[in-house]
């Protein structure tokens, strides 16, 4: 049985039943969980919670357009090495000295077992994914310049996010249990407030919680806003003493909340054109 079945969140992580459990089915089948959502739901920081629930190290491997596998395992520094065969006594030789290993190297390596983020896995090319495959099914590589095989000894608990920019490979899906957290809903928006917030009044929460809906429901925008815009917008409100919240584009501190020139434009049209909550 997996250690981390029972995992339910944490003080400021908020989950539901339906992501608990597909962090417990993860950790039982000791599957990679692929967790899709758009940006701002907390796919990121659910590895940083199970890390922090668990008392395990987090090692993050983010993946950019250039990434490659390879650099997730290890790399070999040859120019270090070129550089000390010309400048330095010491032994070239040993090349083994010069392996550097990658995020997923490092979490095969720990002696104890570790949490492996791999985020956004989707903005790498399509091969990425795929040439993954048999280092997560076998939990081990082979160092091709030394011929080491890396074994891990304590299987990572591996997180892997996407924000569905592209599709990722049937081969790679069937190897992990996904999950797709939702947008949270207002009663659950409002817990994920009260954490970062406290203090704030409840009249005040909702008048906030209704502009922000309303303007997420706008047609048109490009980029909604997230839940961490929403913290941030909350937290100007508090901090200039703001007690009640306008409609519409009068929105205090915008800036907090729409970041595209085309979304403040449409969200200054007519209040008669707009989606509305109330």
């Amino acid at each position: 049985m997996a250690e981390l079945a029972s995992f339910s969140g944490t003080d400021s992580y908020l989950t539901d039943h339906a992501l608990q459990a597909a962090v417990s089915c993860a950790l039982v089948l000791q599957k990679p969980l692929l967790v899709r959502g758009e940006p701002g739901t907390g796919k990121t920081l659910l590895a940083e919670a199970v890390a922090e629930a668990e008392g395990l190290e987090l090692i993050t491997w983010n993946v950019k357009s250039t990434t490659r596998a390879q650099e997730g395992l290890y790399h070999y520094d040859t120019v270090q090495r070129l550089y000390d065969s010309r400048f330095s006594d010491g032994d070239v030789r040993d090349i083994a000295a010069y392996i550097r290993m990658g995020p997923m190297g490092r979490a095969f390596q720990s002696d104890k077992r570790v949490v492996l983020l791999i985020d956004e896995i989707d903005k790498a090319d399509l091969e990425f994914p795929n040439d993954l495959l048999n280092e997560l099914d076998r939990m081990r590589f082979t160092v091709s310049e030394t011929g080491e095989e890396i074994v891990a000894e304590q299987r990572p608990v591996v997180i892997i996010t996407s924000n569905a920019e592209k599709e990722l490979p049937d081969a790679f899906l069937r190897r992990c249990v996904f999950h797709f957290i939702d947008f949270p809903d207002q009663a659950l928006m409002s817990q994920i407030v009260n954490v970062h917030h406290p203090d704030l009044n409840d009249e005040l929460l909702a008048q906030s919680l209704a502009a922000f809906y309303q303007m997420r429901d706008t047609p048109g925008l490009r980029k909604r806003p997230s839940t961490s815009e929403l913290i941030d917008w909350i937290g100007m409100l508090i901090a200039t003493g703001t007690l009640t919240v306008p409609e519409g584009s009068d929105l205090p501190f915008l800036g907090t909340l729409v970041k595209k020139e085309q979304d403040l434009q449409t969200l200054a049209r007519p209040r008669s054109s707009m989606s509305r909550r109330y």
